[in-house]
Order: C-alpha cells, then sequence, then structure tokens
C-alpha cells in the first residue's frame, strides 16, 4: 500500500497520519494536483489518495478542495474542511497510536491560511508556522525533505523536529530567504485595481518566501496573482491566486474560477498550470474576473 500526496504541509502531515493508520509498504508518491488533473499520475489500486483530485483506480481517497468534490460512492472522506489532515485524523482517530491533535490544528491553521500579521511577518517565533515554510515545492523536487519530515513527525516531538540539524538548517534559510523575498516582492508587484500582481517571469529560478508576505506589504489588495515559469524549461506557466488573509473583501471564487483554467482549490486561494501558448487567452481573463471582484 502506498500514498499518493501532495508537497505542502499539509500533505505532509496526511502522510504521518496515514503511516500510522494504515499498513504503508512504499514509499510516499509525491505529485503535483494539475498532474492528476491531467492523467500524468500512475494510480495503483492499493493507493491511498490524499490532499489531491480523486482517481477511480485508488483504493481511498481523501480530500477537502472545492473544486475536487464528486458525486457517487468511494472508500475515504470529503468535505470543505480546513485542511485534508484533520479529515483523515477524524476518519482514523480511534486507531491512531500517537496524539497528534496540536499538529493536525497546526494544519488546519496554515492550509486555510489563519494566521496573525505577528504570526506572517516573524514566523520564527511560531514553531508550526515556521517549519510549514520549509516545505517547498516550488523550484525543484525535494523528496528527501519531504520523506524526512514525515519521518521526524511520526517519531518525535516538536522539539526533537526542530532540533534536527537538517529541519534547523532549512528554518535558518527560511527566514533569511524571507528577509530577501520582502524587498523582491515589492520590486516585482504592482497593483491593479483590488489585485496585487506579482509577476516572477523575469527570474531564471522563481523566488522562494513567505506567501503570505504580500498581504502584508499591499494592505489595500483583495486579492494576489502571483506569475512563475513551472521550471527552468520555460515551456510550463504556474498561477497561484489568493484571497488577502487581512483584507477580506474578494468575491471571487478562486478554485472555481481556475478550474476553467486547467487548476482548481478552494474558494479562497486555489493555482493553475499550463502551456505558455495559453498565456494570452488565460491570464487576461483571470486578472479582469479578478479585478471585477464579483461573486463567481
Amino acid at each position: 500500500m502506498r500514498i499518493v500526496t501532495r508537497p505542502d504541509f499539509d500533505g505532509v502531515v496526511c502522510a504521518v497520519l496515514l503511516y500510522d493508520a494504515e499498513n504503508i509498504t512504499e514509499p510516499v508518491s509525491w505529485v503535483e494536483p494539475s498532474d492528476m488533473q491531467k492523467g500524468l499520475v500512475e494510480v495503483r489500486p492499493d493507493d491511498i489518495v490524499a490532499n489531491l483530485p480523486y482517481n477511480e483506480n485508488c483504493a481511498i481517497w481523501f480530500d477537502h478542495h472545492y473544486t475536487n468534490r464528486i458525486k457517487g460512492s468511494f472508500n475515504g472522506a470529503f468535505g470543505e474542511e480546513p485542511s485534508a489532515a484533520g479529515i483523515i485524523y477524524a476518519y482514523y482517530r480511534d486507531v491512531l497510536k500517537r496524539d497528534y491533535s496540536e499538529m493536525v490544528s497546526a494544519a488546519d491553521k496554515i492550509d486555510a491560511a489563519d494566521l496573525s500579521l505577528e504570526e506572517v511577518l516573524y514566523p520564527e517565533k511560531y514553531d508550526w508556522v515556521m517549519l510549514s515554510m520549509t516545505i517547498s515545492n516550488q523550484n525543484e523536487p525535494d523528496e528527501t525533505y519531504w520523506n524526512r519530515l514525515v519521518e521526524l513527525l511520526r517519531k518525535q516531538d516538536m522539539d526533537g523536529v526542530l532540533n534536527d540539524p537538517v529541519v534547523k538548517e532549512r528554518c535558518r534559510v527560511a527566514v533569511e530567504e524571507n528577509k530577501q523575498y520582502k524587498k523582491i516582492l515589492e520590486e516585482n508587484t504592482r497593483m491593479q485595481g483590488p489585485v496585487a500582481i506579482t509577476d516572477f517571469r523575469s527570474f531564471e529560478k522563481a523566488p522562494v518566501g513567505n506567501r503570505f508576505l504580500v498581504y502584508s506589504l499591499f494592505p489595500d489588495a483583495v486579492v494576489h496573482l502571483r506569475i512563475r515559469y513551472e521550471s527552468s524549461y520555460r515551456n510550463m506557466l504556474a498561477l497561484n491566486v489568493g484571497h488577502s488573509i487581512f483584507n477580506r473583501n474578494c468575491h471571487v471564487n478562486v478554485g472555481l474560477l481556475l478550474s476553467r483554467f486547467e487548476g482548481g482549490g478552494h474558494p479562497g486561494a486555489g493555482a493553475c498550470r499550463f502551456h505558455v501558448s495559453k498565456i494570452d487567452t488565460y491570464l487576461p481573463e483571470i486578472i479582469e474576473t479578478l479585478v471585477r471582484n464579483e461573486p463567481i
């Protein structure tokens, strides 16, 4: 049996819970939602798919994304909850060998972007927020680190996890990246109506940093759109869209909007990935919809 999930903090916590609850015999398969949507992922009959779109070949499925809801029966659970980890935790609560309530609460908080300004500006003061910022799937696959985190969170308390030398170094690097990221955001973000648009296409490798920081820098924005190349081949584009967590006046269902452009997500946040040849068709419509800020 194998876990198939996405490489973000919620996905890591999903993997921790599933290893405890099920007889997992193989390493985690880390995949992107867009690859699952496009049928690019091999899903086996005994796979557990979590925090990703449904695949009819899997044995069990857990998810919480608005655009991934399906009709019909399946093994597992779906709900529009703050995190997929929370759904798995409720499903397996009676068979889990450890108390993961604090970790799941952190997954709920972080995946739902339920953060204070203090937590956004000084994540190093908040253990779970800091740890989540060491997980990035933005530029290159980092499976060794993702797997290491899963193992640490299965066996260690938070102090043990944060004192791991690899994790400690990742946290140090993340703090430094956040300092640089503030300036990069200011230099590469423009306002169009109520939309903050960050364009990283001029960078050989898209900068990495605190994804919530932009909301503190552009308080008039109700939503943020980030544009970057998916890989060094520069043939695929990735767009990330999120409601401001401080100026909560965006009326656009982001997941529903991006589902029209090879993506999806939640009402408040989502992403899409597509070939560069489609940018002149896709991007203007996405921006126009966000600028109008009308319910869809």
